[in-house]
């Protein structure tokens, strides 16, 4: 009897736990760039009663068939919390800082590591990203701080290619830093290959850098950390460049352009939006709701019995 009751105990949490993947996902459903979560079960260990026998032949010839096992379960547990990495529908909004990914990749966002500031003047160097607080994220909602280096909503500088402007033309550092539009630009744009344009003082066109990508092959693997944002782990199989340490972001080869290797193209003007329906969402929460309703119902009844046995005696 106590193990009906264990049994719907077991169904209670893990169907809580589904109602608050759920509950965030509703949360979520207008944050540019997040992923939906999903619970998955899977039955707990089961208590044998009688094992499995094979045909055994008794006497007289007579030969007398297999046995099935008998084994009662105990109840289910989780089984996983996956994050689908489906692509969110785009919505156009018109502002160039505002960036989506057709595709797969993520935007790479960097900081200072023990309080020490990122010079957005100089590249990280060689092995530079390896020695920040490196993070990715799908939500392309960027800004231009007073320095005019491209950031998130958090001051999270924007990695890539980073170009020396104040030569004329622009060129190429090769190598990982901020991107910065100068303060003299008249205007300035964003390819769908992540080029950073703009037209300096003069009316001339210039090149401020290139936004660079990150490529996962298993994108459930990164570990959310709040912000919009994703850590590596050891599971997500980020790209490696030639000559890189295998899991590890530290330079330029490490990055991908956009529409190159298996990564999306940038969109301007547009941002990514979550990929949470409403709908199957709410569908998800009706069943989540009845499931946890039903295993109460098993914990009542079993406590009924209980009491009818208490009451044998009186």
């Amino acid at each position: 009897m106590l193990r009906s009751m264990y049994s719907g105990i077991s169904g209670m949490k893990g169907f809580q736990t589904s109602l608050d993947t759920i509950g965030n996902n509703i949360a979520n459903v207008n944050t540019s760039g997040f992923k939906k979560g999903r619970v998955s079960f899977q039955d707990m260990m089961s208590q044998s009663v009688a094992g499995a026998q094979g045909a055994v032949e008794g006497a007289g010839g007579n030969v007398r068939g297999g046995i099935n096992p008998s084994q009662v379960g105990l109840g289910s547990q989780m089984g996983s919390i996956d994050s689908i990495h489906t692509q969110g529908n785009r919505q156009t909004t018109d502002r160039p800082l505002d960036l989506a990914i057709e595709g797969d990749g993520m935007f790479v966002l960097a900081e200072g590591r023990d309080g020490e500031t990122i010079n957005t003047d100089e590249t990280f160097g060689a092995e530079g990203l390896a020695n920040l607080n490196t993070s990715f994220t799908r939500a392309g909602n960027f800004y231009l701080d007073e320095e005019g280096a491209i950031v998130n909503a958090d001051g999270k500088y924007l990695v890539g290619e980073s170009y020396n402007t104040e030569a004329d033309p622009a060129t190429a550092s090769g190598e990982a830093g901020v991107i910065t539009i100068p303060e003299n630009a008249q205007s300035f744009n964003i390819q769908s290959d992540g080029t950073v344009g703009y037209v300096d003082e003069g009316g001339n066109p210039q090149t401020a850098g290139q936004i660079r990508l990150a490529n996962f092959s298993n994108p459930e693997g990164l570990e959310k950390v709040g912000g919009s944002t994703y850590r590596n782990t050891d599971n997500a199989g980020l790209f490696v460049g030639p000559g890189g340490e295998e899991g590890v972001l530290t330079n330029l080869n490490d990055l991908q352009p956009a529409g190159q290797n298996g990564t999306g193209e940038m969109v301007s003007g547009s941002l990514e939006m979550s990929n949470v329906d409403l709908a199957e969402a709410f569908t998800e929460m009706i069943t989540a709701q009845r499931g946890f309703q039903a295993n109460t119902r098993i914990i009542t009844t079993s406590d009924e019995i209980l009491q009818e046995l208490t009451n044998l005696k009186r």
